[in-house]
């Protein structure tokens, strides 16, 4: 048994992992412009620069699901919190690699090995938060792990209004991506084994965990688990990811509009990141109530609500508004606010699914295998945005449609959830 230092150590630790994680997906939706104007030349096409974004988001999902998978695996095998801290070096060292290379391709595949860690760190913390702490707090403490990669994402664009991302500075938030390092050292160091992991492998070990989730009895629990994972991790990579890009090319516009084609000053850079503030704000709260809201009215209704309220929002924000509208900051609160209270939910939900033995591989898949659904939905959007002539208002729409798909996905979700197996 952990004493309440070690539990709120850990809570420390698992909150700090996903928080940098979260930095780390803000990383390229927030400088990828100023990326890609760099490595392929300050006169590519705005249609390149979109097929680019496509890519760098379909890397980090496929990395993402990718990591997952194994080091979900190797946390059942190894332990959290080992896994946990091997998770962190992955992204910060390669998140260091990106800020050296000077080749789009060298970049893709870089962000692609960085994803591997970030997708490793969601299973781990999430086992090894909610194996430390009592039944009674759990809702709370899914909402604060839920908050954690929001927070990431407020706080870089905290930093990037006041320090902008440019055409000629953008290479420092690769730096700063690397910074998580030191925490990964010191979660090697630390930070406690979750107590129901080491008891389990003094018992007896699942003799194969990727195997067990992937048979029955469990198969079924995996395949609504990757079913409820999968629509909020599309919703935010496939729709409501969205905003930034748009956010910097109508300001982009504007300028040009304002200015002359020889206008050689960009649009305001402090645009985009006051827009990042603002989604990843109100995802922060969300985030935090997701799993309260989940604990009083239940899982499934939960669920539903929430997918209903995603899809009222997004339509409206794509439908309704543009980035110069009044409006459109409080809107784009509301959608990180209603969008993302999925990620409060499901740290409170995919651990129920799953027994001691094999809940790292579980939730890692259940979560993770998302992401490839996810990176084929991005990649048809970027396509879609071409197809549309840069409009960025039609795709929001069509891929808003996730939210329905969330709607109906909400009756599969079992009734008999809301503890922890041992």
């Amino acid at each position: 048994m952990l004493s309440r230092r070690q539990r709120i150590t850990v809570l420390a630790a698992g909150f700090l992992a996903w928080m940098f994680a979260g930095l780390e997906i803000a990383l390229f939706v927030l400088a990828h412009r100023q990326m890609s104007l760099a490595l392929l030349g300050p006169d590519t096409p705005e249609a390149t620069i979109t097929r680019w974004f496509a890519w760098y988001q379909a890397a980090f999902l496929l990395g993402a699901a990718a990591g997952g998978w194994l080091f979900g695996f190797l946390g059942d095998r190894f332990g959290r919190t080992q896994i946990l801290a091997v998770s962190v070096n992955c992204y910060s060292v390669f998140a260091l690699g990106c800020h050296f290379t000077e080749s789009a391709e060298a970049m893709l595949a870089l962000r692609f090995c960085a994803c591997l860690g970030i997708g490793g760190a969601w299973p781990n913390a999430v086992a090894l938060v909610s194996e430390a702490w009592p039944n009674a707090s759990r809702p709370l403490i899914a909402g604060a792990l839920g908050a954690a990669a929001n927070v990431g994402m407020v706080l870089l664009g905290v930093i990037a209004y006041f320090v902008p991302v440019t055409n000629d500075d953008w290479r420092w938030v690769l730096l700063l991506a690397a910074s998580p390092a030191l925490l990964g050292v010191l979660l090697h160091l630390a930070v406690p084994e979750s107590p129901k992991w080491l008891a389990q492998r003094e018992a007896k070990a699942a003799a194969s965990p990727l195997g067990e989730v992937l048979r029955p009895p469990l198969l079924q629990r995996t395949l609504v688990g990757i079913v409820l994972g999968a629509i909020p991790v599309v919703g935010s990579a496939a729709n409501a990811n969205w905003l930034v890009p748009w956010t910097d090319h109508a300001n982009e516009v504007k300028a040009k509009a304002e200015g002359g084609e020889r206008k050689k000053a960009p649009a305001d850079p402090r645009q985009k990141a006051k827009t990042m503030i603002t989604r990843s704000g109100g995802a922060v709260f969300g985030s935090l109530l997701g799993g309260i809201v989940a604990s009083v009215v239940g899982r499934r209704l939960s669920y539903f609500l929430i997918s209903l309220g995603a899809f009222a929002a997004s339509t409206y924000i794509f439908g309704e508004l543009n980035p110069l509208h009044e409006n459109f900051h409080l809107a784009s609160f509301a959608l990180g606010f209603i969008g993302i209270t999925y990620f409060g939910w499901l740290p409170l939900f995919l651990p129920e699914l799953f027994p001691t033995r094999v809940r790292s591989t579980g939730t890692g898949i259940a979560f993770n295998t998302g992401r490839a659904v996810a990176a084929v939905v991005v990649l048809s959007t970027g396509f879609l945005l071409n197809q549309f002539g840069g409009d960025y208002a039609q795709v929001g729409l069509w891929s808003g449609g996730i939210y329905a798909v969330g709607m109906l996905a909400a009756a599969f979700i079992p009734k008999n959830t809301g503890k922890l197996e041992d």
